[in-house]
């Protein structure tokens, strides 16, 4: 089977071109020895089945990234039978240098000249004969996002792959040419394959072919040294040569239909005037936050209940109903809440079929308890959000292919580069809304190890979709049982505490232990685009493969175990026990103490355990905490309309009560939580930091598998060290406040004061 290299700079529509080429062939691995990204796929369209392999974006084949030497070395060693290099046709002369290297390789090359339909709209035109003439290699125009001429660019590419290639560069005529010839020659005779590209590289005084060719080096250290003007910076010279050539050569066979006057805005730069505005930026940001979660989790969808009583007080009789409570509720319900709704009486009523069968057939206490409770239960209990889950991804992946996220980090950088924090850091925090695995892997494009090492640290703060569900049926059970606010009010609060506490830790890390220099932070902002649905559906069924795939194992098992500890005690032969003599009531009232400070500790009584349950069954799988409130509160409802617990808010009993009356079984997690507020009588305050702690704490076992990947040799002990830390004074920090308000200047007290001795160390240390 032939294989293809795709390669190209960052935005150039490289993984939009992958993506439709292989479509559901695509699978993502590691690059061996480390863990960027690998992609692959099959192309099965052409003449022939091709081997697609999408390799990192670059900007050129200089090993100054891992991206760079990855892609370097995928082409040297693994020799695909052509390259595909994309090149966006609206930044020609920038996207050709990388072109003009892959040239150096004797490796067949075909340009996809990419967003020509972007180019058509602004009247622009590109002569595609005269720049594949003048090139060499074969071009086609392409537009990746609307698959236009995919086929044709294959088709060319299986037969440029067949016919082979003899390197060529745009060097020649160059002063240092004939140091490139010497050393092209040397190579030759030691049966280096691609001698050219080699050559052009030690001339360049490449770190990776010095220590490869010390001989061939010295020797042409010695010849420029000798030929050369003194001071010669070969490499600039190079990059300015192949400048040069691009813009005499390929960047005139693009003909403008307009020409732009100096100062004169494009549509793009005219919305960034907005979008980017020192003052503006950052509040635009929070607000097209604030939409994205009020359109995933408002059960008052704009606000049309409150700003229209009547259609409210209509919403909220309509919502009686089990069918019409899936559309209404104060109000009209947002388009996350509906799916989820929907999803929701689903798995209920399958889970209560399959509960009520198995009771008429007689089956064990037991058997029901494992199959109602510690399966369906918990598994359901997590599949239900599910929807809201993919609203939310949805809505990043439009944010992130419009071109929009870009403009955030680049917002960003502004405003923290002062603090030793550059904005390419800020794009794989970004990413950890979707998962916090990719984010870690993406910090590799950061050159600073210290900046790396503090950023993997604070992505897990950045609250990704497994974390959904616990803000989701925590908001809930506030807004029933004290009436607190708007949930998706809330949980959009939870999200900004998120970032907040990400920064402010990143700052004094940059500002303490992870000092360095801050590297510049050079981005292309890609023009906006309306995104490709094919592509946000592709997105949309990995996430919830990946979703599905975690549920029905590692979730799966979870609520399996934590069932069986909460229904048995130590003897377990014995039978079932009540939930407060089991094995994990045991362990739980052991933990119990530890949370205090946090609100969610020995204060909340004899069945206080289940919280601290909870938060630590979070750390397999941030799922298993609200499958865990999912099982312990199927005990604790029993217990509650039983008149077991006597020490529980009437008030909220009567919400306990009317809540099963009216068969509204467990909507969003709330009666769950509900019950759980009646049994321990945890109070707002709590509530919120117990959000806050499993936001900021350890991830899931799989990040720290991936953290510990990334990080340098020594310090992943250090990292677990600092999440705990971090989550910890947090919490306090939300519980004390929100239970006492005067301890707010406690805590500034102390806050103005560490701050005072990092300055002043720092200021030291500067003398020093």
């Amino acid at each position: 089977m032939l294989k293809f290299a795709l390669a190209g700079n960052p935005n150039s529509g490289k993984t939009t071109l992958f993506n439709a080429l292989t479509g559901s062939t695509a699978h993502v691995g590691n690059w061996p020895g480390v863990t960027v990204d690998k992609k692959e796929g099959v192309y099965k369209k052409g003449s022939e089945p091709v081997q697609i392999v999408d390799l990192p974006g670059i900007y050129s084949l200089s090993p100054y990234t891992p991206e760079e030497v990855i892609a370097r070395n995928f082409v040297l060693d693994e020799r695909p039978d052509c390259i595909v290099n994309i090149v966006d046709a609206t930044n020609l002369e920038r996207n050709l240098y990388l072109t003009t290297q892959l040239l150096e390789v004797d490796i067949p090359v075909i340009v996809a000249l990419n967003m020509t339909d972007v180019l058509e709209k602004s009247g622009d035109d590109i002569d595609e004969k005269t720049l594949e003439k003048r090139i060499g290699v074969p071009v086609v125009e392409i537009s990746a996002l609307r698959e236009k001429n995919i086929d044709v660019l294959m088709n060319r590419a299986i037969e440029a792959a067949k016919k082979g290639r003899a390197a060529a560069s745009v060097l020649k005529g160059n002063s240092l040419w004939q140091a490139v010839t010497n050393a092209e020659i040397a190579l030759q005779l030691k049966g280096v394959t691609s001698p050219l590209f080699h050559a052009v590289k030690l001339v360049e005084r490449d770190e990776i072919e010095v220590e490869n060719h010390p001989e061939e080096a010295a020797a042409v250290e010695a010849f420029i040294k000798a030929n050369a003007a003194e001071g010669l910076d070969a490499e600039a010279e190079i990059a300015d040569a192949r400048y040069k050539y691009i813009a005499e050569n390929f960047s005139t066979t693009l003909t403008r239909a307009k020409t732009y006057k100096k100062g004169e805005l494009t549509r793009s730069d005219k919305v960034d005037k907005v979008l980017t505005n020192k003052w503006a930026g950052i509040p635009i940001f929070l607000v097209i936050l604030f939409a994205v979660f009020h359109v995933t989790f408002s059960e008052n969808f704009l606000y049309l209940g409150s700003i229209i009583p009547a259609f409210g007080e209509w919403c909220g009789v309509e919502s009686e109903s089990v069918w019409k409570g899936v559309f209404f509720a104060g109000g009209l319900n947002s388009p996350g809440v509906i799916l989820f709704n929907l999803l929701d009486l689903a798995t209920s009523s399958l889970g209560e079929w399959i509960v009520g069968g198995l009771e008429s057939a007689g089956a064990s206490e037991w058997a029901i308890g494992l199959i109602g409770d510690g399966i369906l239960g918990g598994l359901f209990g997590v599949m239900s959000f599910l929807p809201q889950i993919l609203v939310l991804f949805l809505l990043f992946s439009i944010l992130e292919d419009s071109g929009y996220m870009a403009r955030v980090a680049f917002i960003l950088d502004r405003i923290f580069r002062r603090f030793g924090v550059s904005g390419r850091a800020f794009m794989p925090m970004i990413m950890g809304f979707g998962c916090s695995i990719p984010a870690m892997i993406n910090t590799r494009t950061l050159a600073d190890e210290k900046e790396r090492t503090a950023t993997i640290r604070v992505i897990p703060f950045f609250s990704c979709g497994a974390k959904l569900p616990i803000l989701t049926a925590i908001a809930g059970g506030l807004v029933t049982v004290f009436g607190f606010g708007n949930a998706d009010v809330i949980t959009y609060s939870m999200y900004v505490i998120g970032m907040a506490v990400a920064v402010i830790a990143l700052l004094v890390m940059r500002s303490t232990t992870m000092k360095g220099e801050t590297p510049p932070f050079i981005m292309e902002l890609p023009t906006y685009h309306m995104p490709r649905f094919k592509n946000l559906m592709l997105h949309l069924w990995d996430k919830t493969k990946h979703f599905v795939k975690k549920a029905f194992t590692i979730i799966l098992a979870s609520t399996i175990v934590i069932w069986f500890l909460s229904s048995f005690g130590w003897a377990f032969w014995k039978g079932m026990v009540e939930m407060d003599q089991s094995i994990l009531a045991s362990i739980g009232r052991i933990l119990q103490p530890i949370f205090t400070p946090l609100g969610f500790g020995s204060q909340t009584g004899a069945y206080g355990w289940v919280f601290a349950v909870a938060a630590v069954t979070g750390l397999i799988a941030k799922e298993n905490v609200v499958s865990t409130f999912y099982t312990l509160a199927c005990c604790l409802v029993g217990a509650l309309t039983s008149g077991a617990l006597v020490e529980v808010d009437a008030s909220v009993m009567a919400e306990v009560m009317a809540m099963i009356a009216g068969g509204e079984g467990s909507e969003e997690g709330v009666l769950e939580v509900v019950a759980m507020i009646a049994a321990t009588n945890i109070t707002p305050a709590a509530l919120i930091s117990f959000i806050v702690f499993n936001m900021t704490t350890i991830p899931c076992f799989a990040a720290v598998a991936t953290a510990k990947a990334e990080l340098p040799k020594g310090k992943l002990i250090w990292t677990i060290l600092f999440w705990l830390l971090v989550s910890y004074l947090a919490s306090a920090l939300v519980y004390t406040i929100g239970q006492w308000w005067w301890t707010a200047f406690i805590w500034a007290a102390v806050a103005a004061a560490v701050t005072t001795i990092i300055i002043l160390k720092n200021k030291a240390d500067k003398k020093a």
